[in-house]
């Protein structure tokens, strides 16, 4: 599952929540739900309790829990039991608080502009500029970010057309792709750049994005070409699109004696822009 974590501000307390790719749904963290609701000095406490109780009314909130990994205040990651937005609902009628009004409105804010979003595809790239740029990103490569999200999309509808499987399968051509142009796995490229749960695409340099557009695009207009039928006929396309890029890198390498993949990651990024400005 391809997942990119996010922080949630309910008023002044922090919701740890998720995005899932592949069910295209926000996962929050029921604890701090019920932290945040119900100002108790033991929510994991209160939270068993309340799952016990639900469990015994036979609520499907308790019978579909899913759980997942969120980083804790220690900075380590643990399986946390978590909601989706429907889910959330049922759980804050469940929990008698004056808190759970403010928290429907919050809730229904966040649900309104994904909605949005998906009615009008540029305010979801207008939200995602102004995150990376309060992150501490160049507007350079935000703007090349962004289109690195709208080729990404073309390549899986692509995908999608070719009966190709979201989640195991959509993982597995990515790491052709990425292997064929860059000469490392997607674990190999997070590894080298010391990233863990982060989001490999957010910390490329504007070189690297550059590329790895070309291998998606390529690999996009090689299968609408090739019409592959088979998972394997699609992994031989991915291979071909990567190695289009691969050639582009081999010979750019060659010109400036400069390696393309680096180890710079998001914060090296944001520092190196700070450090301009500061100059």
């Amino acid at each position: 599952m391809n997942k990119d974590t996010a922080i949630k501000l309910f008023e002044t307390r922090q919701i740890r929540s998720v995005w899932d790719d592949d069910a295209e749904k926000w996962y929050f963290s029921i604890v701090d739900v019920v932290e945040v609701l119900t100002e108790s000095p033991n929510a994991n406490n209160y939270w068993k309790v309340l799952k016990h109780r639900l469990a015994k009314e036979g609520s499907q909130l308790v019978t579909n829990c899913n759980q997942l990994k969120m980083q804790s205040s220690d900075g380590k990651y643990y399986k946390t039991d978590v909601a989706d937005t429907e889910q959330l609902f049922r759980l804050i009628q469940s929990i008698p608080s004056p808190k759970a009004e403010p928290f429907k409105t919050w809730l229904a804010k966040a649900g309104r502009e994904r909605i949005d979003e998906i009615e009008d595809p540029e305010l979801g790239f207008d939200r995602l500029m102004e995150t990376y740029l309060r992150k501490g990103y160049s507007k350079e490569w935000v703007n090349q970010r962004l289109k690195s999200i709208e080729i990404r999309k073309e390549l899986t509808d692509e995908w999608d057309n070719r009966g190709v499987k979201k989640g195991q399968e959509f993982a597995i051509l990515t790491d052709e792709i990425t292997k064929a142009w860059s000469g490392l796995s997607v674990k190999e490229y997070k590894n080298h750049k010391d990233l863990k749960k982060e989001n490999l695409r957010d910390n490329m340099t504007n070189l690297e994005l550059v590329l790895n557009m070309l291998a998606e695009a390529s690999t996009t207009e090689i299968s609408k070409d090739k019409k592959p039928i088979t998972f394997d006929e699609n992994k031989k396309v991915a291979q071909k699109g990567g190695e289009v890029a691969k050639a582009a890198r081999v010979q750019l390498e060659n010109t400036t004696g400069k390696k393309v993949v680096t180890s710079k990651n998001a914060k090296s990024l944001v520092q190196n822009k700070t450090k301009e400005i500061n100059e």
